[in-house]
């Protein structure tokens, strides 16, 4: 029904947040030091997971006939009786797809972290060495 626009609305969050961590970033002279990624271009990766996935989802509920091009978009929003049902969905479904795509999002830059940590190490490692 309407699910994806949870996601949506944190998408775009992220992306303000994006822009001002950007800024930010740009007037510290904040680079990318010992391969140490920042935190904008992490944002980045969410920013795209977030779209990606709400946009494969919006395009499933326009193939099935849920959101249409004339008012109110939204096949359930026509009919008090199915809102009720549609901000359900929302609150249970899109909350729980956006918080998952997150999550995902935390761990696989937490796994990047801990590869460039590791590789980091082992570059000192061979320098002490040599």
């Amino acid at each position: 029904m309407a699910c994806f626009i949870v996601p949506v609305s944190e998408a775009i969050v992220t992306v303000i947040a994006e822009k001002i961590v950007k800024k930010r970033e740009d007037r510290t002279e904040i680079k990318e030091c010992d391969g140490k990624i920042p935190f904008s271009k992490k944002l980045k990766v969410l920013n795209k997971m977030l779209w990606g996935g709400s946009g494969l989802l919006a395009f499933e509920h326009v193939w099935h006939g849920e959101v249409t091009p004339w008012f109110p978009f939204l096949t359930n929003a026509a009919n008090p009786a199915d809102l009720a049902e549609m901000l359900h969905e929302m609150a249970t479904v899109g909350t729980t797809m956006a918080l998952l795509v997150t999550a995902v999002w935390g761990v696989l830059m937490f796994a990047i972290e801990k590869i460039r940590i590791r590789e980091t190490d082992g570059k000192r490692e061979e320098e002490t060495v040599a």
